[in-house]
């Protein structure tokens, strides 16, 4: 090995000697390792590899494997429950995983199967969908036991607006659906896989969902899907996700293009209330009864918009009326996102506010948002490409050896006070970022791959250079 390439791979890999380790990365593709005129950056400052990627990719997928069990237990006993012919308990639930927050049925798990769809897709390894095939086939293998524990001990309704204590059926989001997170996120995958050939027929559960969304679930007067919490009527940006991809693969799935119609319809119609035209950022909620809210620019709220925002566009046809529209609302967002980069390349929790915490979740959808869009067409690579790139190697940092999302913010509802905000924790399991995680990965290596473009590392920076 050459002295030159020996001290370029020491940069890249070890601290600077006496600069603290948070500080010390230097750009590796720079061939003089001594230039003064280059930076000293919080995280790495190079152009990634797709096997750099793939290797974080599948790091994740193993993690996966250990936090997701599929297994029936008693909650009482901690004890696995294997004989279905009998009558469940009333404490029989879906183990819940690593942290109780991998169940079969919820909302990150559905972006999380839909993600690890694309995975395979992208780097043509199947392990991917072959964890999908088996978390869909413990669905269709036990949702029959939970229907009957549902009969012998019925679920309460009313979801939406109280607090659930004690066990609670795994799979009353599809037994007794109430809302868009019930629905939206898992029926999304449950198509995704269905017209990728992936697990089993659930068909009759994808009809089940989509009839829910289209035609029961609350709305707004002009068509926009809302909730009656935490005020009667109120408005949420994380909807967007819960509802526009899952309608928008409806119409791939049914040809009709009511569903994909409906989606776009919401789009515009709740961005209207959502989107705050100076800042280019949605706010988390809005409450009808309060016509001046005040505006709370949470990352994770503003991740869901975009990448519903590229979901819909993946599916709306050239010629759709609103397609225009959707467009433009995508390019503006993403201008007043790319500007609130941090330092470190991530994105904060309350995007405008310089002393909120770094944030993993609303990172890696930026980045699959801005990389697909890119990849699309839709937005420049000359101007968006370092974006991408800078976000992937920060959010890269936050991938542990385990394999698990740091730094990701934990659930969090439409409150009205900054204070909340601020202070929301950040989990290690990383539920909600993992999938996420796994879809900016695979659009990083299909950015990096682009035929159409040309990276060059130049000037201390990179620059993504469509090839015509």
């Amino acid at each position: 090995m050459n002295t030159r390439l020996l001290v370029l791979l020491l940069f890249a890999a070890t601290p600077i000697a006496g600069a603290n380790a948070a500080e010390a990365y230097r750009n590796r593709d720079n061939p003089n390792p001594g230039d003064t005129g280059d930076g000293i950056y919080p995280v790495p400052y190079q152009l990634p590899t797709a096997k750099e990627v793939t290797a974080l990719l599948e790091r994740m997928r193993s993690y996966l494997e250990e936090a997701s069990p599929t297994r029936v237990i008693d909650a009482a006993t901690g004890r696995e429950i294997t004989d279905f012919t009998k009558d469940p308990p009333a404490t029989a639930v879906a183990d819940p995983g690593e942290g109780r927050e991998f169940g079969p049925w919820n909302y990150p798990m559905g972006v999380t199967c839909a993600a690890l769809l694309r995975a395979t897709k992208v780097t043509g390894d199947p392990r991917y969908a072959e964890f999908v095939t088996k978390h869909f086939q413990f669905i269709a293998d036990r949702l029959p036991y939970f229907r009957r524990q549902a009969e012998l001990f019925p679920i309460e309704p009313g979801g939406e607006t109280r607090i659930s204590t004690g066990p609670r059926n795994s799979f009353k989001g599809v037994i007794l659906t109430e809302s868009l997170d019930d629905s939206g996120a898992m029926g999304a995958a449950l198509v995704k896989a269905k017209l990728d050939g992936v697990g089993p027929d659930l068909t009759p559960v994808i009809d089940h969902l989509a009839d829910f969304v289209f035609h029961k679930q609350f709305r707004l007067p002009d068509g926009a899907w809302a909730r009656r919490r935490p005020q009667p009527v109120s408005l949420w940006a994380d909807d967007f996700y819960m509802s526009v991809p899952f309608m928008a693969q409806m119409t791939r799935l049914t040809g009709d293009p009511r569903y994909v119609n409906d989606a776009a319809g919401h789009v515009l119609r709740a961005s209207e209330r959502l989107f705050d035209r100076r800042t280019q950022l949605f706010t988390h909620g809005w409450n009808a009864n309060q016509p001046y809210n005040p505006r709370f620019y949470w990352g994770r709220a503003n991740g869901w918009v975009m990448m519903s925002l590229v979901e819909l566009l993946d599916v709306l046809p050239a010629s759709h009326p609103d397609r225009a529209a959707v467009l433009d609302l995508l390019q503006l967002h993403m201008q007043g996102i790319a500007s609130l980069q941090s330092p470190g390349g991530l994105w904060r929790n309350l995007l405008d506010k310089p002393d909120s915490y770094e944030e993993s979740s609303c990172t890696a959808m930026f980045v699959y948002g801005i990389a697909h869009a890119i990849n699309e067409g839709w937005i420049s690579p000359v101007s968006y490409g370092s974006v991408a790139q800078a976000a992937w190697n920060g959010l890269s940092t936050r991938i542990n050896a385990r394999g698990q999302l740091l730094g990701t913010c934990v659930g969090t509802t439409f409150a009205s006070d900054n204070v909340y905000y601020y202070h929301r924790p950040t989990s290690q399991e990383g539920v909600h970022g993992i999938g996420p995680a796994i879809f900016a990965g695979t659009e990083m290596i299909r950015l990096l791959q682009n035929p159409k473009i040309q990276i060059k590392a130049q000037w201390r920076t990179y620059h993504y250079i469509p090839k015509n």
